[in-house]
């Protein structure tokens, strides 16, 4: 392709007509697979005279995506979705990319800045070391739109060593990019400080030279994550100078005072330099202890002199997340210990960032996802509010008693003020937010643990909280409504579980407000009390807290109260009222029989409206949750009901695939999978699934890796249903031909696997037999590239089932040549990691066992034998295992938490009950002794000794053998 015409096909990609977007997105497809369109896209966008600016920044990002997909040659061929990068395209690429940066305008600049931190994630340092290099020396620029450029780009490549383990490999790296930055990056910050002295009084210079500050410090955040290194150690006094300096820096030209919202140039730099000591203070860095009682100071100073508005949000919770840091150890005791200070750190910083602002109000009513996110447990999003409860949980690990006191008469004087004037409802929220400070000891993901002695939250509970959800008039103080259903789900712990289900009706009458966060944080909260767990005292197990014969009488209510909310076509769909909607169908089980219909029905207008424009991912895979829950429940009753929730399930299903929305495609093959599976095998597959079927085979809809795990459990419940009706009707070499393209990609291999496996055990041998050579030579061809570390795993997995179903001749047989190596260097050391669950252990167990038993190859001579002794031993660890002894947990017991992913969006709620292929084998234990006999009897003294050699290498070995010995009552 000429490169005018990747001009003109760049140009239609950012058509207003989509069929000519289309068009061209396919052309470009195409031309991606062809060696040397790397750099034609790479002209392009260097080219500055006569090209359209928006096709120049098209390029860019074509080129991106180009980097993203076909850069990485570790990846499989399927996985870089057939794109090329030659070699030689490679170099010159990385020839010339930083200049390119250098000199295109910056929307283009932040394209190619990306491009090379995502080439550097795959080849630097190793591949690339000169870019480091290249990036300083362009760094000496006098244009600080290239300086800045250059700083962005390191910025993204060193982000690689924050949040993540340490290792040798990253510490490699680590210390090739500290010997090439990290005295240029010292030299060239207090360079830019002397210039940001002579530039008073220019406000756009000053506004790029703090751009370019706070990207080193962005950079020195990065350096310094790991360990606080040697040379940053030497020179950390010229460091700490400077980065107090801007802590007290001011500089009118750079702060507009009628801005609310945007933080100034200064206010982002002392938010990075605050984050730099708050990593040195975290790593209680003996050469940093000097400068602390200073910087405590000056952040302290500072946080107390930022305004309310939301510009200062980012800065305050810095400071404040700082702050923490220090109070929470006890060898900063000193600076904090004073009455006084406590005292002025809940006046002057907790208090005040606790109480409701105009901004809160505003985001309260007209961005309430915003500000729900900052209330959910466990969430990332940090507020002022969040950050000054952790303060003050961190004041209470230190300074208990004190901290408990002084909040304790900030919360009376503030429900005084409540009390006095119900105008003044935001002390009241207020004090909440102080009780919810300093009343937990100890908490994880499932809750509050340990409460603080000093308070009592039961008692604050009954006389504040209480009376404001009992209200309900949904009008009158909407935000402590708020702050009220989050202390209550907060502390759902440490109620009883009469108090809670005494609860349940008022949270769920706070389903009917018309204020989005209230009835979501309720939702949010019936949820997370269902999910509440406890021990039971006479079992010793874990059981939810409230039944489900307790839940039984709320479910009309309650599903009533949902149902509103997701009825409401003007409000976002709400993913934490779908969750509860979700958790209730899972909990109510048989119950919600009756009202299959009107449940249904629900869920199903929920469906035609999010198919028409699917926004929220974790929304509708609660949904899709919701309809495997209600499957589940009804068919599990009454399998014959199935064929009403087809008549139900497949109008909306069929637009999903008709309309092909690539987002719900998954969660439709397996609700189609959980439903065949249900169906009762006499009524055959119908005529709705067998015209679905063909369909399922076309290649386009293998491509996407996300459909792929749901259309391979729908072919194995059509080959449980009626494999002998598809391969009379020549399906089964088409099958046959989906594993062998899912086992060419690593992101595939375990659904390759897993088809193989219904195949082998639904499909007649003597049908499958002649296809068997060919099958067992590309899977011990694909070992033998050893490109996979879990693909080993899977192969042993499928030997197993094979040799249990078909015996231990067959498989060595199949395996021909292969059959010893394989046993030594991957099935025995292995076999234990293959047999990580019940039924997966007995597989092993089995097929091991047959194996074993019924190959005389395996018998030929010493060395030979030695391979079986070996192998006995990995098999006599099996059976003295404990996940071999294991029972399967049953009953009413509490769920795993089940949440959005995006990597393929698995639906816990249509889990299959793991198939054992050996039901007639009730004991394996009483196979391994039977057959063993059997082997010993027909070789009489030879059994023995090999089985001496077998067990006595390790004594755990030896002695689960015994075991196995005295509880079968096995005798050679």
């Amino acid at each position: 392709m000429a490169q005018f015409d990747l001009a003109q096909v760049l140009s239609q990609t950012i058509s207003p007509y989509a069929d000519a977007r289309k068009q061209a997105e396919a052309q470009l497809i195409q031309a991606s697979k062809r060696p040397g369109h790397a750099m034609e896209v790479v002209r392009l966008v260097a080219s500055a005279d006569g090209t359209d600016p928006a096709v120049r920044q098209s390029a860019a990002v074509h080129f991106k995506n180009l980097i993203k997909k076909g850069w990485d040659e570790s990846k499989d061929e399927v996985d870089r979705q057939g794109i090329l990068i030659s070699g030689d395209d490679r170099t010159t690429v990385k020839k010339h990319l930083v200049e390119l940066m250098c000199t295109v305008p910056p929307q283009i600049q932040a394209q190619v800045s990306e491009s090379i931190s995502l080439i550097a994630g795959v080849d630097f340092p190793q591949k690339w070391e000169y870019l480091l290099p290249e990036l300083v020396q362009k760094m000496q620029s006098p244009d600080l739109a290239v300086v800045n450029g250059c700083l962005m780009t390191v910025n993204a490549i060193l982000k690689r060593f924050r949040y993540v383990q340490r290792s040798d490999a990253l510490y490699a790296d680590l210390i090739f990019a500290l010997n090439h930055l990290q005295q240029p990056l010292l030299i060239m910050f207090a360079q830019t400080g002397k210039h940001v002295e002579a530039s008073q009084n220019d406000p756009q210079r000053l506004i790029q030279l703090f751009e370019s500050l706070r990207l080193m410090c962005r950079i020195f955040f990065s350096l310094n994550f790991q360990d606080l290194p040697e040379f940053f150690e030497d020179h950390i006094k010229e460091w700490m100078d400077e980065f107090a300096k801007y802590l007290q820096y001011t500089n009118p030209l750079l702060v507009d005072p009628d801005e609310e919202t945007d933080p100034s140039p200064i206010d982002k730099l002392q938010a990075a330099i605050i984050q730099n000591l708050k990593i040195y203070a975290d790593k209680d860095e003996e050469p940093f202890l000097p400068f602390l009682p200073d910087f405590t100071k000056l952040v302290w100073n500072l946080l107390i002199g930022l305004t309310p508005h939301p510009k200062h949000d980012r800065l305050t919770v810095g400071s404040i997340n700082f702050l923490s840091s220090l109070v929470e150890k006890k060898m900063h005791n000193a600076l904090f210990q004073e009455q006084s200070t406590l005292q002025q750190i809940v006046t002057s910083i907790v208090i005040p960032n606790l109480m409701v602002r105009e901004a809160d109000e505003e985001k309260f009513e007209d961005d309430p996802q915003e500000y729900i996110l900052t209330e959910i447990e466990g969430s990332d999003s940090e507020s002022r509010r969040k950050c000054s409860r952790d303060l003050l949980r961190a004041m209470c690990r230190q300074f208990e008693v004190p901290t408990s006191e002084i909040c304790k008469q900030h919360i009376a004087d503030m429900l005084a003020q409540s009390a006095r004037d119900p105008s003044k409802w935001a002390a009241k929220d207020a004090a909440i937010h102080l009780m919810l400070g300093i009343a937990i000891r100890l908490e994880s993901h499932q809750g509050v643990s340990e409460l603080n002695d000093n308070v009592n939250m039961l008692e604050f509970f009954s006389t504040q909280v209480f009376s404001e959800l009992q209200d309900t008039n949904h009008s009158n103080r909407p935000m402590v409504k708020a702050t009220g259903l989050k202390f209550v789900c907060t502390f759902r712990k440490q109620f009883t579980r009469e108090q809670l289900i005494g609860l349940l009706p008022l949270l769920i009458a706070h389903l009917g407000s018309p204020s989005i966060v209230v009835h979501t944080l309720a939702g949010y909260a019936i949820e997370r009390i269902m999910m509440t767990s406890e021990v039971d005292a006479t079992t010793q197990q874990k059981r939810y807290k409230i039944s489900r014969v307790e839940l039984q009488p709320l479910l009309e209510s309650l599903f009533t109260g949902l149902f509103g909310i997701i009825d409401n076509a003007e409000w976002n769909e709400n993913e934490h009222v779908m969750k509860c909607t979700m958790r209730a169908l899972s909990r109510a089980g048989e119950d919600v029989v009756p009202i299959t219909d009107i449940v249904f029905n629900k869920l199903a207008a929920a469906l035609g409206r999010v198919c028409k424009n699917p926004r929220n991912p974790s929304y509708n895979h609660y949904l899709f949750e919701s309809i495997a829950a209600l499957v589940r429940n009804v068919c599990s009753k009454d399998p014959s009901q199935t064929a009403q929730l087809e008549a139900l399930l497949f109008p909306p299903f069929q637009t999903v695939l008709q309309m092909d929305i690539s987002e719900f495609t998954p969660y439709v093959f397996q609700v189609l999978a959980q439903l065949l599976e249900y169906r009762p095998k006499e009524t055959g597959l119908g005529e709705a699934y067998t015209s679905l079927f063909e369909p399922l085979l076309t290649a386009s809809l293998w491509e996407r890796k996300g459909n792929v795990p749901g259309l391979v459990r729908l072919l194995t419940a059509y080959l449980k249903m009626a494999a002998a009706d598809l391969v009379a009707g020549g399906h089964l070499v088409p099958f046959l031909g989906i594993f062998q393209k899912l086992l060419a990609s690593k992101a595939t291999e375990a659904s390759a696997c897993e088809l193989l496996t219904a195949i082998t055990i639904y499909v007649p041998m003597d049908q499958l037999s002649q296809y068997l050579p060919e099958v067992f030579r590309i899977t011990l061809h694909k070992l033998m590239q050893g490109k996979s570390n879990k693909f080993p795993v899977l192969a042993i997995q499928y030997f197993a089932l094979f040799s249990g179903l078909h015996g231990g001749q067959a498989i060595f047989g199949y395996l021909n040549q292969a059959a010893l190596p394989l046993l030594v260097q991957i099935w025995s050391p292995k076999a234990k990691i293959a047999a990580h669950s019940l039924i997966l252990a007995k597989t092993q167990a089995v097929g091991l066992t047959r194996l074993l038993c019924e190959t005389p190859a395996l018998l030929a001579d010493d060395n030979v034998k030695k391979i079986w002794a070996q192998t006995f031993a990995s098999l006599v660890g099996i059976l003295s295992s404990n996940t071999f002894s294991a029972n399967e947990i049953i009953g009413d017991e509490p769920e795993m938490e089940i949440a959005y992913d995006a990597s393929y969006s698995q639906l816990s709620l249509a889990t299959k009950k793991a198939h054992d292929p050996f039901p007639n084998i009730a004991d394996p234990m009483a196979m391994f002794k039977e057959s063993l006999e059997q082997l010993n009897t027909a070789n009489p003294g030879v059994i023995s000794p090999i089985i001496q050699l077998g067990v006595s290498s390790d004594p755990k070995i030896a002695s689960g053998f015994q075991s196995i010995c005295q509880r079968t009552g096995l005798r050679l």
